[in-house]
């Protein structure tokens, strides 16, 4: 099983409602897209200075299913919304033993 772990900070400008708006176009997702198996989707809460706003946790059977949600129509759509609301983004990538 791939993970795939997305952590985004988010503008300043309307940030709240930004999140909440990628939030659910994110955990639309689900049944949106064949390959994606899973998909958790969390806005922060901590205080701490290293912290992220928004992040998500999905999972695909293997990298090629990775690969087909990252060109989806729907998660093109996602991306780009997000392109706009956000400062930065980090990633990581895994094989996951089953």
């Amino acid at each position: 099983m791939v993970v795939h772990i997305v952590m985004f900070q988010f503008k300043e400008a309307h940030k709240k409602a930004n999140m909440i708006q990628a939030k659910q176009m994110l955990e639309n997702l689900m049944g949106a897209v064949p390959s994606l198996k899973s998909i958790d989707v969390g806005m922060n809460f901590s205080q701490e200075d290293r912290a992220m706003d928004l992040s998500i946790i999905t999972s695909f059977a293997n990298k090629e299913d990775l690969d087909a949600y990252a060109v989806h129509p729907e998660h093109l759509k996602v991306v780009d919304f997000i392109k706009t609301v956000v400062e930065y983004s980090k990633v990581v990538d895994y094989v996951r033993d089953e």
